[in-house]
């Protein structure tokens, strides 16, 4: 697996991160700690996290990664400097009255500190904004609203919070998540006016099912210098095939086992229809449906790592044996038919 560098900054990270928002929920230490174990063994050097992990966020489960994470770091030393830690600073509360109402400057520079408790650990090497302070489009709506609008800290007061915790070593570099161009934009364009941290990343959903990054995002973060960490490649399981028969239903996965997740995009009928579709062509193609939906992020220029999310060192390796899967160009143009046809039904 190759490395690549994040934006602009100093951090270079593998093609595949892991992403630990199940750690705390639906896998306990233990197996959190032997997953985190294999994925380094297997040549992972990229790790992320947020502060209000684990998922389905609950006030008793807030944080819950983070410490598991630190704990993981405390028990093998020297591990920490090994690798590129991310986590992220929760936006405005969405249902969550146990975070904070607003990304204000005191109350960025309050959750770094708490994460860098949590992580045990002095320094975070990407800290990102989880999702914007400003009224925007996001997780499922489909159109911007300015009659939504409310006063809320401005782009400006979020990177002098940013630029306090990079002077004082504590982040090296910063990044977005959810964002939109116009978002990606004002961080950049800010920044630069005022001599403030750049913008290095944005993450944002990238798989079959919801390619809308493709919208406008990626010429912008191609054009500054903004790299893609690509997250639910596989459709919050969607695209691993495990609906395909039974629907939402069982124990399968989170889509399954949490009623609130169904009401989210990646449970929308729509989704799994069309998650079916693109399971079908990749049995066709003599490919898993999980092979192909994580080789279309791993080979897209778009991309510079990757996300995946496990429950077990099964799924773990299954995640990391598709490196290096090709999409033949007729797969690849069978892929843009659907596409096509289904547009983002989990957008």
């Amino acid at each position: 697996m190759n490395t690549l560098p994040l934006g602009q900054s100093p951090l270079n990270v593998t093609s595949i991160c892991l992403g630990t928002m199940t750690f705390g929920e639906q896998v306990d230490e233990q197996r959190s700690h032997a997953i985190l174990d294999r994925a380094v063994e297997r040549g992972v050097n990229f790790l992320d996290a947020a502060e209000m992990y684990s998922v389905p966020a609950r006030e008793e489960t807030c944080g819950s990664t983070e410490t598991i994470l630190g704990n993981w770091f405390a028990r093998r030393p020297g591990m920490r400097q090994k690798l590129v830690l991310a986590t992220k600073v929760a936006g405005p509360a969405r249902g969550m009255p146990w975070l904070r109402a607003e990304v204000s400057k005191g109350g960025i520079i309050e959750a770094c500190e708490a994460s860098l408790r949590r992580l045990q650990t002095d320094v975070i090497d990407l800290y990102q904004i989880h999702w914007p302070a400003r009224n925007v489009p996001a997780f499922g709506a489909l159109a911007f609203d300015p009659t939504k609008d409310r006063p809320c800290p401005t782009v400006l007061e979020q990177l002098e919070a940013m630029a306090e915790l990079v002077k004082a070593g504590k982040v090296r570099a910063i990044g977005l998540s959810n964002e939109s161009p116009y978002g990606v934009h004002e961080f950049i364009r800010l920044a630069e006016q005022h001599g403030l941290p750049r913008v290095a990343t944005v993450q944002n959903p990238y798989c079959l099912v919801n390619r809308s990054y493709e919208n406008g995002l990626d010429e912008t973060c191609h054009r500054l210098g903004v790299s893609l960490l690509a997250y639910s490649p596989l459709g919050f399981g969607l695209l691993t095939g495990k609906y395909d028969d039974t629907g939402l239903v069982g124990d399968a996965g989170r889509l399954a086992l949490y009623e609130t997740m169904r009401k989210q995009r990646w449970g929308r009928p729509e989704a799994l229809a069309t998650a079916r579709r693109y399971n079908a062509l990749a049995r066709d193609h003599g490919l898993t449906p999980s092979q192909m939906a994580l080789a279309f992020c791993y080979a897209n220029w778009r991309v510079a790592s990757t996300i995946i999310g496990v429950t077990s060192l099964a799924q773990l390796d299954e995640c990391l044996d598709a490196w290096g899967t090709t999409l033949s160009p007729e797969l690849l143009a069978d892929i843009d038919k659907i596409r096509w046809e289904s547009r983002d039904p989990a957008q």
